[in-house]
């Protein structure tokens, strides 16, 4: 069992937070909902997601200027954020939503299937980069170990010659 991925949630309205927890509601996830920019940007401060699916239009902050703000930061420069949107859509607000470092384009009603979906994607995007850490992490242990090793096997060889 995979500990929940964390993912994070911006949208004003209470009500559209609910509908999206209704749908991402799983034991895989750990959501983290907030109601505007100010209390998005602290939740990305304190914790590493997988992904953001974030309102366009909110009255603090547009959805496209939190995204410019938290590719910004060097460490969120690759996080995936999925615009949501509940009102007529366009090309040109896609496009202006991309530019903005979208990676997707929802517009209300949508899929829960999709959604799920979408979101799952970037969920085990995030797991392998995580197992890629820890395996990352467990080789530089080794490797130091090997070198300590051969440190002290050369320490002890007063010529500093190895044996094959």
């Amino acid at each position: 069992m995979h500990p929940p991925v964390p993912i994070l949630i911006v949208d004003d309205r209470v009500r559209n937070l609910t509908i999206i927890r209704s749908v991402l509601d799983s034991p895989d996830y750990h959501l983290v909902m907030v109601q505007n920019a100010q209390d998005a940007l602290l939740a990305l401060l304190n914790t590493d997601f997988a992904a953001v699916l974030l309102d366009v239009k909110m009255p603090d902050l547009t959805g496209y200027d939190l995204a410019r703000l938290i590719h910004g930061r060097k460490t969120n420069r690759h996080l995936p954020i999925i615009f949501i949107s509940g009102h007529r859509t366009d090309a040109a607000d896609e496009r202006i939503g991309y530019e903005a470092g979208g990676v997707d384009y929802v517009c209300k009603p949508f899929d829960p299937v999709v959604l799920r979906t979408k979101v799952e994607v970037f969920a085990e995007l995030y797991r392998q980069r995580a197992a890629l850490g820890a395996d990352a992490a467990s080789l530089r242990d080794e490797n130091a170990r090997l070198h300590h090793l051969l440190a002290a096997r050369t320490s002890i060889d007063p010529l500093g010659s190895i044996e094959n």
